[in-house]
């Protein structure tokens, strides 16, 4: 193994420490994170209002929030980066995109691009937006970021052969991370990932099922193909997140962590949990 995980409570975003070399992780709720690495402040795929709850109120699936905001997004400071997988309301969430904006004035937006005037019209400044695809590399100033396709139930295009639903893996010189989106496993996927090279993996877990996607809502990885995948492409561990927010659609910590004790998985699997931090290191690091 050359990098490794370690986790303790952490209640204060405001500063995580990065290990040498490595990434630390703070989950927002659903598939958001804070990471800090390189130098840099990100923030992935944050949720962090009631948009859906609006939007949805009286409707099958109330999209009502199971867990208080871990914090507010404008408490989110010296942020650099605001990365969105895909523009679904709980990844491209246009209640928190405008203070994550006014909070952090010289932060800067990646979107795919086929969603960006999905992300201008949800409150990304133009100037500061920047659009990014399957299989292209960004620089952002401190980090490598590799995009790669995802499949939210499937492989989807614009009229213009951009990708909808993308993952992206973050490397340092020394650690990458892949967090995945939204997605369901697919073939070509795993020789991607291999590809990369990726040490530790940011997974969904909530499934999918045909009530779920017959009501507009499609799925992703169950918890066993996350921990197959992850030991698939040759990755150290995953941690799970994308549950624990709605009723509808996801799945108890408890019943996942049983699976996990029965799966036996030969790679390391950690559920998110709030008011913790990881951090993720080479395993020659200091902090």
């Amino acid at each position: 193994m050359t990098s490794k995980l370690e986790i303790r409570a952490h209640a204060d975003p405001a500063k995580l420490g990065a290990p040498e070399g490595g990434f630390a992780l703070w989950w927002l709720g659903q598939a958001g994170f804070l990471i800090e690495a390189g130098g840099l402040r990100l923030v992935i795929d944050a949720y962090l209002s009631d948009s859906l709850a609006e939007k949805y109120r009286g409707k099958k699936f109330d999209h009502v929030r199971m867990m208080p905001l871990p914090v507010a997004p404008d408490a989110l400071r010296g942020i650099d980066w605001l990365l969105c997988t895909h523009g679904h309301t709980d990844h491209m969430d246009p209640g928190t995109i405008p203070a994550l904006v006014a909070a952090n004035p010289e932060m800067r937006v990646l979107v795919p691009r086929a969603e960006l005037e999905k992300a201008r019209d949800r409150g990304a400044p133009s100037e500061r937006l920047f659009g990014v695809d399957a299989g292209e590399a960004y620089d952002l100033d401190g980090l490598t970021l590799t995009a790669t396709p995802s499949a939210h139930e499937e492989l989807r295009r614009s009229a213009d052969g951009n990708h909808l639903f993308l993952g992206y893996a973050l490397a340092t010189d020394r650690v990458t991370i892949w967090h995945s989106g939204d997605t369901v496993p697919f073939d070509g996927l795993e020789e991607i990932l291999r590809g990369i090279g990726i040490d530790w993996t940011l997974l969904p877990i909530n499934g999918r099922d045909a009530e779920r996607a017959t009501n507009g809502v499609p799925g992703n990885l169950t918890l066993e193909e996350a921990m197959a995948l992850t030991e698939a492409i040759g990755a150290a561990g995953m941690i799970g997140h994308h549950f624990g927010m709605f009723a509808f659609n996801t799945v108890a910590a408890e019943e996942a962590w049983a699976r996990v004790e029965r799966a036996r998985a030969k790679v390391t699997v950690r559920l998110a949990e709030v008011e913790h931090l990881y951090q993720i290191s080479p395993c020659d690091a200091k902090k």
